[in-house]
């Protein structure tokens, strides 16, 4: 596993696109239990290197009812975008993450992950590449239904401040889903 990241870390397959330079940011041991797959780094994590460091992980964290140190102990949680530098800012948000990085180095790692009990897919990205046809026809729908895949895989929404109007418009999320999320968080991480 060592290796492997060493491997990732220095990646420089989309250096010709990449405006800003390539920065891999991840995080994971062979003893991880829980994989986090997110979408990419944003501008933050791609300066500061660290996986989740900013608003978004702050959220979340809440969600998941962690600390900051049990977060970033890679033997609880690997911490593994579908892109693994940041994309690129668009008009809107961030560009999409860069479609290399997941068939090049996921099944790698996962294969590497020996304890890994539950993946939780965050955002459209991750559900689509690993749920595939077994995905709803939006996010939405696949977070409504996300006792579908469950107890291995949790399906979530981008903890983006910019997602706070579906917050908003979807409290069934807070009520039904986090609350189990919590306590499987909990299990795994006390087992």
């Amino acid at each position: 596993m060592k290796q492997l990241l060493k491997e990732i870390k220095a990646c420089t397959i989309c250096k010709d696109v990449l405006g800003h330079g390539p920065n891999p940011v991840l995080a994971a041991t062979s003893k991880s239990k829980i994989a986090i797959i997110g979408q990419a780094p944003g501008r933050v994590v791609h300066q500061s290197g660290v996986p989740w460091d900013d608003k978004s992980g702050q959220r979340l964290r809440e969600w998941f009812g962690v600390t900051d140190y049990q977060f970033y102990n890679p033997e609880l949680f690997a911490l593994i975008p579908m892109g693994f530098c940041f994309p690129g800012a668009g008009k809107s948000g961030d560009l999409p993450p860069r479609k290399e990085c997941a068939p090049q180095w996921h099944d790698r790692l996962f294969s590497e992950m020996k304890n890994l009990k539950l993946k939780i897919l965050i955002g459209t990205y991750a559900q689509s590449y690993y749920l595939g046809d077994k995905a709803q026809k939006t996010l939405t729908k696949t977070v409504q239904n996300f006792q579908d895949y469950c107890p291995d895989i949790i399906v979530l929404p981008h903890p983006s401040p910019r997602n706070n109007i579906w917050l908003k418009k979807n409290s069934w999320f807070e009520i039904e889903l986090l609350p189990i999320l919590k306590r499987r968080i909990s299990e795994m991480i006390s087992s």
